[in-house]
């Protein structure tokens, strides 16, 4: 197994190139409009996402709708000739129709996703990688080319390979950008950001991805040609902060990234609100880090922290940076958005409004509290209960998520794998080191 297992998943191990070498840079020339995005296609429906439909689907909704998913299960344990077969239907293009390429991705799809098949695939992955591109680069239809970009996503999650991103990234960044199908480029978003990640980008090759994410979020989406696009900025959006999971110190792009991700807020589309709140959050948590030894905190008790229940260890965090220079009218424009009401609007869509950014300004309040945060304190111990946002492993373990780094982390993971995710958690160690140990429940 590649080195790169360990050490690309270690979270906080990585400074960004801006912050070693605090050089100024130009930013992104920001469009005059502000953020209308809404979405002009089709949202998968629960039901599409729970049994992985053709394989197309993205999105994981909610995060309650994520966190509730069900496993994805094949039906006998014929996989594994299932499996070589549509390998070897995928590689030889020269026998395969398009909807001959669909129905092979797809099923490869399906099967990587309910099962862990890293020792099937090992010794393919020469072979099914030009096979991936070769559908993404012709775009016979729009169908394939999802299809493909999200296979090359599951295969770097099922077998992470430092020498695959110089080979994606061009094609991948071809299709983001020149696609005329907005479903393809939000494919590309996705597969980007897990080939950076997964695919052996080094520090600087990250760095200029995210860039161009930010970009898009800054132009509504025309930086590739989906002005206005939810699904496209949304994508952008969540793929940054997946990829801001990785670095140590983001301080040097926090101003930037910050105005971006503030102007998103008002935007028409929830899932583009909340993915904009979400990254406002981690770049709050991202200001505090531990004392460390010889170290003296600050007498000022905004910039420390030394209550923080979820943390056993009882570890003290300290700010470093101030986050945002407007912070009041931050504080303002997100106890809006947890209140916002109206008709204009679905019952879902506030209740997931409400919820996700309760959490984002207690956050942006105190920045050393994650997701899901209760104030409300214990009889037993007296302390506050933290954050109560779990994921259950089957019947006997859970899995807290208790930072947003973890949550970015989790969404991302769920995005590919959906109802797989648990196989993958249990089996594939890409998954196992990218996120909290599993914990048994008493």
């Amino acid at each position: 197994m590649h080195d790169l297992r360990r050490q690309a998943l270690e979270s906080g191990k990585t400074v960004s190139r801006k912050a070693r070498s605090r050089q100024s840079t130009t930013p992104s020339s920001k469009t005059s409009s502000r953020a209308a995005s809404r979405v002009n296609s089709r949202n998968p429906s629960d039901d599409e996402e729970g049994n992985l439909s053709d394989g197309t689907a993205w999105s994981s909704n909610s995060i309650d709708d994520l966190l509730a998913s069900d496993e994805v299960q094949l039906q006998t344990d014929a996989w594994r000739t299932l499996l070589d077969e549509r390998v070897e239907q995928i590689i030889d293009r020269k026998r395969s129709s398009g909807q001959g390429r669909e129905e092979s991705l797809a099923a490869y799809i399906h099967i990587l996703t309910a099962q862990y098949t890293q020792e099937v695939i090992h010794n393919k992955i020469r072979e099914l990688v030009p096979a991936f591109l070769k559908s993404i680069k012709t775009e016979t239809s729009e169908k394939e080319t999802v299809l493909a970009l999200k296979a090359l996503a599951l295969t770097l999650i099922t077998e992470p390979d430092d020498s695959i991103y110089a080979s994606v990234y061009q094609p991948i960044k071809r299709t983001m950008t020149d696609s005329e199908s907005q479903l393809a480029k939000v494919a590309a978003v996705h597969a980007l950001g897990i080939a950076t990640f997964y695919g052996g980008a080094s520090l600087a090759e990250t760095d200029d991805v995210m860039a161009q994410l930010l970009e898009i979020v800054e132009s509504d989406g025309h930086a590739v040609e989906a002005g206005d696009s939810g699904l496209v900025v949304t994508a952008a959006l969540e793929e940054w902060g997946f990829l801001a999971t990785q670095l140590d110190d983001i301080e040097d792009i926090t101003e930037s990234a910050m105005e971006a991700f503030v102007e998103q807020l008002e935007s028409s589309d929830p899932a583009v609100q909340i993915a904009a709140g979400e990254n406002i959050a981690l770049l709050y948590e991202k200001s505090y880090t531990p004392l460390e030894a010889g170290e003296s905190a600050s007498s000022s008790e905004d910039d420390y922290d030394d209550e923080d229940p979820d943390d056993k260890n009882g570890e003290k965090l300290i700010k470093r940076y101030d986050v945002y220079r407007r912070e009041d009218q931050l504080k303002h424009d997100l106890s809006a958005l947890a209140n916002v009401s109206g008709r204009h609007m679905s019952k879902k869509d506030k209740k997931s409004l409400h919820t996700n950014f309760a959490d984002i300004l207690n956050t942006v309040e105190y920045p050393t509290r994650g997701p899901r945060y209760s104030n409300a304190v214990s009889d037993e111990s007296g302390k506050r209960f933290g954050s109560r946002m779990t994921v259950r492993i089957h019947k006997t373990g859970e899995m807290r998520i208790d930072k947003w780094w973890k949550l970015h982390r989790l969404q991302a993971l769920r995005r590919v794998l959906q109802g797989g995710f648990v196989v993958h958690y249990e089996q594939n160690e890409v998954v196992f080191d990218s996120l909290p140990i599993m914990m048994s429940r008493g």
